[in-house]
């Protein structure tokens, strides 16, 4: 790939690229999105790795992705992309909790964060804000990180947020019943980092073992889309 995307547009309409696994769901944001007159979706990936296969001829402006996909998540999909692409504008659109997800979306170099039961014109602000360079949360959110702000601390966040991405995609695996083979295939590394990664997810969450490990990741599993 290139280093850099040829963001032109002839007929005026910023260019947006989806990544989400459901069909179902691209379909309807695809109408959503071409309903607007100044929006046009230039393409579209059910996975990290075809997405990245297609967004250089797309040449999108912005590109909004799920965290959940088939092989690498969303969130290492960011990774990849901010690293090959670093004006390349990204909005998460999500059913996970953005209490959780959000700060590392931002890290990882989105620049907005939506849920998927807020409602359309959320996601119609968010696509434009992001486009202007911009920043989007929630106004929950963003009284939360601003309330922090002013009082100079922070309240203590969910157990799992004492995991790294990696560490968090593995446990989604693990919740959604993938051995370790099938969790070393779907990401693309090898059975002895997956172990290694459980076993410090264990020491992280103080689990005494795999059984343990096993049970607390299938109820905190959150793949339900």
């Amino acid at each position: 790939m290139r280093a850099k995307l040829d963001h032109g547009s002839k007929d005026g309409k910023r260019r947006i690229f989806l990544v989400d696994d459901h069909p179902v769901l691209r379909d309807g944001l695809r109408r959503l999105l071409e309903a607007e007159s100044d929006l046009h979706v230039c393409g579209e990936a059910e996975s990290a790795r075809k997405a990245i296969d297609r967004i250089e001829d797309a040449s999108p402006e912005l590109i909004i992705i799920d965290i959940s996909l088939p092989g690498p998540s969303g969130i290492e999909l960011i990774k990849g992309l901010k690293a090959r692409f670093p004006k390349l504008r990204m909005l998460v659109l999500s059913m996970h909790d953005e209490a959780l997800y959000a700060e590392r979306a931002l890290r990882a170099g989105a620049k907005g964060y939506v849920m998927k039961q807020a409602p359309t014109e959320y996601l119609l602000t968010a696509v434009r804000r992001v486009l202007m360079d911009e920043v989007y949360l929630s106004q929950t959110l963003s009284s939360q990180i601003l309330g922090a702000f002013v009082s100079q601390k922070v309240n203590p966040g969910p157990i799992l947020k004492k995991l790294s991405d990696r560490e968090l995609e593995i446990m989604r695996q693990i919740g959604k019943g993938f051995t370790t083979g099938e969790t070393a295939h779907e990401l693309g590394i090898s059975s002895k980092t997956v172990e290694s990664h459980r076993g410090n997810i264990r020491r992280k969450l103080n689990l005494r073992s795999g059984s343990e490990l096993v049970r607390f990741a299938m109820a905190h599993a959150e793949d339900r889309v």
